[in-house]
């Protein structure tokens, strides 16, 4: 209601209004019961970073429903197991994706209603209704009163020891650390996000919720092309992203950074592994503050991070990219982390001991 009539959705020539945004979250619920959803029902959604999936994180748990976001770069196996892991009742599968769940329909007993997402020119044969033929079907929905430390969402880790690992999310722990992330991101409602961090991963490590929370604008990208990505942040006055350090690396390496004129600071949280005080240095001088952070799926992403300190702005640039590519300090909504060896004491905190 405070910001109706702001920006709150850029894809492509698209633009949302908080108004419309409201509107389509809250049809998407009305829609998701009218298809027989029941509260603590699994809804997946195999789809990229465009409008739906963000609604999604509104939608879905505003009928009572538990979401699941998958990772789009698994092969179909994974993906299968994921779907019957979880629970899933509902399968919104975008158009270009559909080709990895295509071939294993029959190996999804528990899915009960597909809804294809059309998007980009791509089509599918996956039965059941378009997304936007739900959303028509939703009457403004209804909020289901859900208990703080009630299902919000399963994750799963990418399986990179064995099946896919899922971890489940409370309303409680997805309210604390996106505001945790506001905080620490510096997020206000001049904020203009760039959608280039999955929000397959850990709820896009909650930053679904937090640009929301203080009527940010969030710029949605259907696929990352550092191109394409520069071009946003030029357009769009994009102030924040988060990614990867080889997101970092395809953006500082790519032909556009030579003549980037940026309108307005940048701040981009990276984490995932380490980056290089080259990295940092490298996106500084174009004009970009690096953060780093350290999480886990396990903690809904982002929990530790390399704090700011005023002693780091009296730094020689190459001696504060180094202060910069350490992590560790809890954040606001964090317990402290411990670094430990082999036999579980405590190593010093000199920034060289190894520990785990």
């Amino acid at each position: 209601s405070v910001f109706a009539e702001k920006t709150a959705v850029v894809y492509g020539d698209r633009r949302y209004t908080y108004a419309e945004f409201g509107e389509r979250v809250r049809r998407l619920a009305g829609g998701l019961a009218k298809l027989g959803l029941n509260p603590g029902d699994r809804v997946a959604f195999l789809c990229p970073n465009i409008p739906p999936m963000l609604e999604a994180h509104f939608g879905v748990p505003m009928a009572g429903g538990v979401l699941v976001a998958i990772n789009t770069r698994l092969a179909t196996d994974e993906i299968v197991y994921i779907a019957n892991h979880s629970g899933a009742r509902f399968f919104f599968v975008d158009a270009e994706l559909a080709k990895l769940i295509e071939p294993a329909l029959d190996r999804l007993p528990g899915v009960e209603k597909y809804v294809r997402i059309v998007d980009a020119g791509f089509a599918t044969n996956v039965p059941g209704p378009e997304y936007e033929e739900v959303l028509a079907s939703g009457d403004g929905g209804t909020k289901v009163a859900r208990g703080e430390l009630d299902l919000l969402s399963i994750n799963y880790t990418s399986g990179t020891t064995g099946q896919p690992k899922g971890v489940m999310y409370s309303h409680r722990g997805g309210y604390l650390n996106a505001l945790s992330q506001v905080v620490h991101a510096g997020l206000a409602a001049d904020s203009n996000y760039l959608w280039t961090l999955p929000m397959f991963h850990c709820n896009g490590w909650c930053f679904t919720w937090g640009v929301t929370a203080v009527g940010a604008t969030n710029v949605c990208l259907r696929k990352f092309d550092p191109e394409v990505a520069w071009q946003l942040v030029q357009g769009e006055r994009v102030s924040h992203f988060c990614g990867a350090p080889t997101v970092l690396t395809m953006l500082a390496h790519h032909p556009a950074a030579a003549s980037l004129e940026l309108p307005r600071p940048v701040r981009v949280l990276t984490g995932g592994a380490p980056p290089s005080p080259t990295i940092i240095s490298t996106m500084a001088s174009l004009g970009v503050d690096v953060v780093h952070l350290y999480g886990l799926t396990e903690t809904y992403g982002p929990n530790l991070l390399c704090e700011w300190q005023p002693a780091v702005d009296a730094m020689s640039s190459d001696d504060a990219a180094r202060f910069k590519a350490r992590q560790g300090v809890p954040m606001v909504v964090t317990s402290g982390a411990r670094v430990v060896d082999d036999d579980m004491q405590d190593v010093p905190d000199d920034g060289e001991t190894i520990g785990e």
